[in-house]
């Protein structure tokens, strides 16, 4: 039944994006400067989770790659939020550091291995508004031939938490804007999916109309709903994917997506949610301080407070009530 597991996986950049023709054309336009060797413009990727943001600039990335060799890294800051964790993963995931260890390597050697190339780098910084340092945008901002591309999911609270000189030197920026998908927009995209990873005829027209439905615009809902469905008939007997049956999976989508956040989660964000995790309803200070007494070198105060507020609303894996001293935080798994 299944044909392509990969196609059915959210982290899969499809060969023909619908419904973002617009924004494709603005990133487009902005990093065409790559492919004749000079910097592009930094771009900002907003809008909600699940609007394909990161799809789209892996997307763009690709495409501009077919005509030219550019060399890119990516890395989701809820992973790797430190300046060092930062540089290491786009650096390694360019293939541009592999005899550079992340721990006991200088920022400034990372930096350098930038500064030395004699061709274009795009730097592509997904989650960008819950780092830990902001120097680290300062830093390869002034490297002349970095490109920065930021995703995020709301461009006004990330300038609002910025230092006055990143704010002055990234208000350039091109600003591309990602809406929730419509419906009819959602059924095309898991259509497509289904083209590329199932056989053909095992999920019909009002199966996909279902699964729009459940997901609200959310893309990354629904093709986990999609996976879910599709790998539960191809463990039993059935021949094709049902309504009920998708009805059925709605837990495991949930859940499985909520697995992959928290496997995402760098280690001093893991141990935050565990801690809410563990003790069911627990207070800001109670929560502060059982992380102090886990922690030999615990985070400062207002990177915790980052950290938290990215579990929250990033991720949806954990939920506050109260304000202040009186804040309490739950956890949503």
């Amino acid at each position: 039944m299944i044909t392509d597991l990969r196609a059915l996986e959210d982290a899969y950049v499809p060969r023909d994006l619908y419904h973002r023709e617009g924004q494709i054309n603005q990133m487009t336009t902005a990093l065409d400067p790559l492919l004749h060797d000079h910097p592009g413009d930094d771009i900002f990727v907003f809008g909600p989770s699940g609007a394909g943001k990161t799809t789209t600039a892996r997307y763009v990335l690709r495409q501009l790659n077919h005509e030219a060799s550019i060399r890119w890294g990516y890395v989701n800051c809820i992973s790797d939020s430190g300046k060092s964790a930062v540089l290491h993963r786009l650096l390694r995931d360019a293939e541009l550091a592999p005899d550079l260890r992340q721990d006991g390597t200088a920022p400034s050697r990372f930096l350098n291995r930038l500064r030395q190339r004699d061709e274009q780098f795009v730097a592509v910084l997904d989650e960008v508004d819950v780092l830990a340092d902001q120097d680290v945008l300062m830093s390869l901002y002034e490297i002349p031939n970095v490109t920065l591309v930021l995703v995020t999911l709301d461009e006004d609270d990330f300038f609002a938490r910025l230092n006055g000189r990143l704010q002055s030197r990234l208000r350039g920026a091109v600003r591309v804007e990602l809406r929730p998908y419509g419906h009819s927009e959602m059924v095309d995209i898991l259509r497509s999916r289904v083209k590329a990873g199932l056989r053909p005829g095992v999920v019909h027209d009002d199966v996909l109309d279902h699964i729009a439905d459940l997901a609200t615009g959310d893309a990354r809902y629904a093709i986990a709903l999609l996976r879910r469905a599709a790998r539960y008939v191809e463990s039993g007997e059935r021949r094709y994917v049902t309504l009920e049956i998708v009805d059925s999976v709605v837990g495991e989508a949930r859940d499985a997506i909520n697995e992959q956040r928290v496997a995402d989660l760098s280690t001093e964000k893991r141990i935050l949610f565990e801690l809410v995790a563990q003790a069911g309803p627990i207070s800001a200070s109670d929560l502060r301080a059982r992380y102090k007494q886990q922690r030999d070198d615990p985070v400062a105060s207002r990177t915790r407070r980052k950290y938290l507020r990215a579990l929250e609303e990033h991720y949806a894996l954990i939920a506050s009530s109260g304000q202040g001293r009186g804040k309490v935080f739950y956890s949503n798994v």
